[in-house]
């Protein structure tokens, strides 16, 4: 189920409340999606919605009005105020997504392969991190400054560690370097994203047997 139905399969109070709270995993990702087409929209003056599908459904589904007849600024507000509120994340954050789409998409011809390369970065990032820290998935959600702590060590080790003994991580880590020096992302920024990730993959439902 996307967020958009879990937000509205339920009775509001009006259009514009702002007590609205999810919270999975797949509300993350897709908040995240909406938050980097709301910034191409907004740098690249895209001016066709359908060319942003997670962002027009998000403009939507909760009746976000244009602003300064641009699309893309009262998007990216909005979804960047559900992101600080319900995950906790900082300016910092999203200044380095900003600044990474500003460097790499200077026009509509680059989103294509910017956001192919974030997603592969992406995911190359949560494959290592999987193999890495496994055993750290079952820790009780109440250490979650010591889950971040690992987090943490662990993208520091991804970014600077040489000596590995599976070959397939060693290669995997050496193509999230060359992501990584593409699209500008600092190490707190991976431990940001990361740990969100790995926080809510601890709350998902196990599926039955």
């Amino acid at each position: 189920m996307s967020i958009f139905s879990k937000i509205f399969g339920k009775k509001q109070t009006s259009e514009t409340d702002e007590t609205v709270r999810i919270g999975g995993m797949e509300d993350f990702m897709t908040l995240i999606r909406v938050y980097y087409q709301s910034v191409m929209a907004a740098q690249l003056g895209i001016s066709n919605i359908n060319f942003l599908p997670d962002m027009a459904v998000f403009k939507r589904t909760l009746k976000i009005p244009t602003q300064n007849n641009k699309l893309g600024i009262a998007e990216r507000s909005k979804c960047k105020k559900m992101l600080s509120d319900i995950y906790g994340l900082n300016d910092v954050f999203f200044k380095e997504i900003d600044n990474s789409i500003k460097k790499n998409c200077k026009n509509a011809n680059d989103i294509k392969n910017y956001l192919f390369m974030f997603q592969g970065f992406s995911q190359d990032l949560m494959m290592v991190i999987g193999n890495l820290m496994q055993w750290k998935f079952r820790m009780p959600g109440v250490f979650k400054k010591m889950l971040r702590g690992m987090t943490e060590k662990a993208i520091h080790d991804i970014m600077t560690k040489t000596d590995w003994k599976d070959d397939g991580v060693r290669k995997t880590c050496h193509n999230i370097r060359i992501y990584q020096h593409t699209l500008g992302y600092s190490e707190s920024w991976m431990t940001e994203y990361v740990y969100n990730i790995v926080l809510l993959a601890k709350k998902e439902p196990k599926p039955k047997a």
